[in-house]
């Protein structure tokens, strides 16, 4: 069992991902379980499986993310990774969802955050940086 930066032990790294794909493509909902499979290769995680929510009108216990909460209390479970934190809902059932999943002891990983924000929502304490003056190149 090893030690991370949150200084607490984990004993695998296995994770979930959850995508809200209302009314999107084949296309697209291929390129974002690609975009969570590389964030995971590349962070060195083991994607178990992708929870697909494609329910509008569902509240925050949608069947695929109570689906979701199931395999969280699975033991040696790390986390869930979302493509940014719209994928969990509307604002006000994200912010709940993230609760559930902060309560069953597993982290929240966004592949995109907002600016200002780490990851998992947290805030930024150094804030947004400004972006460096543009280079110009002779020639």
């Amino acid at each position: 069992m090893e030690t991370l930066t949150e200084h607490r032990p984990v004993s695998g790294l296995v994770v979930y991902g959850f995508l809200r794909l209302v009314r999107v493509s084949q296309a697209r909902q291929d390129a974002l379980v690609a975009s969570l499979t590389e964030y995971c290769r590349s962070h060195e995680l083991q994607l178990s499986g992708v929870f697909t929510d494609r329910d509008a009108s569902a509240g925050p216990a949608s069947a695929a993310f109570t689906g979701l909460l199931d395999v969280l209390a699975l033991p040696d479970v790390y986390g869930v990774i979302a493509p940014a934190m719209s994928h969990l809902g509307p604002k006000a059932i994200a912010a709940e969802r993230g609760r559930w999943i902060e309560a069953v002891g597993s982290r929240l990983l966004l592949v995109r955050h907002r600016l200002g924000e780490r990851h998992g929502g947290e805030p930024d304490r150094a804030g947004p940086q400004p972006h460096p003056p543009p280079v110009e190149r002779n020639g």
